[in-house]
């Protein structure tokens, strides 16, 4: 049973760190609405409210793997 828990803590503790990673990605991203012209070194902004993406797959899946770990980590906790 030891070894259960410590293989769902483990399992809990990539996913977290993958998640994160994800997430950490995502806040990176440059949204829809603005684009970067390099031949004047200036940002635009258009926002057209029917084709604005605020968050790509990326955090999405990110988010995502977070909550899977937490779930994992409360599994193992609950076992232990």
């Amino acid at each position: 049973m030891v070894d259960l828990v410590l293989a769902l803590e483990l399992a809990g503790y990539a996913l977290g760190a993958l998640g994160a990673a994800l997430v950490f990605f995502e806040f990176f991203q440059l949204p829809s609405y603005v684009e970067y012209s390099e031949e004047y070194n200036d940002y635009s902004v258009d926002i057209s409210p029917m084709e604005v993406t605020e968050h790509t797959w990326i955090g999405r899946i990110g988010a995502f793997l977070l909550i899977v770990a937490f779930t994992i980590q409360f599994l193992a906790a609950l076992l232990a």
